[in-house]
């Protein structure tokens, strides 16, 4: 590592376009957390298939969480079939 460095030519974060167009897309938050080894591992291996980054699949993941209410898998998928089996009653 240097002693020092010299940022007399580095650019500010608005002039970096990626970094600016994170800034407009609605705001992206820096977070630290700790996940467990095998869920990362799941995450990058799903995001390699997709062609995304893992981040961006947890994001997605997170984002259908919160828009289902909180629901685990198993209370959506309760959900839907009392839904479907009221449906099928009344019509």
């Amino acid at each position: 590592m240097k002693a020092e460095y010299d940022f007399s030519k580095a650019k500010r974060a608005t002039e970096v376009s990626h970094l600016n167009k994170l800034r407009e897309e609605g705001g992206k938050v820096r977070v630290t957390m700790y996940l467990d080894d095998d869920i990362v591992r799941d995450f990058k291996a799903k995001a390699l298939s997709e062609g995304i980054g893992y981040q961006t699949e947890i994001n997605r993941v997170l984002r259908q969480y919160i828009k289902a209410g909180g629901l685990t898998l198993e209370e959506l998928i309760k959900k839907a079939v009392r839904e479907e089996i009221t449906q099928l009653k009344a019509g």
